[in-house]
């Protein structure tokens, strides 16, 4: 590789990592063409971007960014590497973990996400089961309306509760004028036998 291709391809890395919330370093050696190329499918349909690079290139590249310091993840760029660049903290470990119900790779190096570094395959579980932003936002939107919806839920069958005690409490209502008058009568008819 000429030192112009370097530069390009440094720039390429940059370029990808600039704006990145979630960056997964991979191990994909020993996966073969077909089941490479099935990986990065599913990357694709997942929103995705996975690029095989050069470690050397990576550390550079990584260097160059501003905003972050990467070099947790430097030690780890030993072998085969493929950055895997995503929106949803969680899509690439899922991916992963999937992809190795079958195979013993891919392998993670480690992650940069929500401003944390994870070092090491063993982070691999944890990573997939951080919630993503939109299934946080769901539950957060769930709580909030589930005591509204009790509130509504409540108001909706209180009139019906108000009606149905009325009409419990009108025919006692009714059946007390009825009987005192009865009563009256019989109290006056009781006075003037005596």
């Amino acid at each position: 590789m000429t030192k112009d291709q370097k530069v390009v391809a440094i720039q390429e890395i940059k370029d990808l990592l600039q704006d990145a919330k979630v960056v997964y370093v991979a191990d994909l050696e020993g996966l073969n063409a077909a089941k490479s190329s099935d990986f990065r499918r599913q990357a694709f349909k997942q929103n995705i971007k996975v690029k095989v690079v050069k470690n050397t290139l990576l550390q550079k590249a990584m260097e160059q960014i501003d905003g972050v310091d990467f070099s947790e993840m430097f030690p780890t760029f030993k072998g085969n590497s493929a950055i895997m660049i995503a929106d949803t903290a969680n899509a690439p470990a899922k991916l992963i973990q999937g992809f190795r119900k079958k195979e013993d790779k891919p392998a993670l190096k480690s992650a940069y996400l929500q401003e944390t570094f994870y070092v090491g395959d063993e982070n691999l579980t944890s990573l997939a089961n951080i919630k993503s932003r939109e299934e946080m936002i769901g539950e957060i939107i769930g709580l909030l309306q589930s005591p509204i919806q009790r509130v509504v839920s409540a108001l909706q069958n209180k009139p019906e509760t108000v009606e149905a005690k009325a009409e419990e409490a009108a025919p006692a209502v009714e059946e007390t004028p009825a009987e005192a008058p009865e009563a009256a009568a019989e109290s006056t008819e009781e006075t003037s036998a005596e």
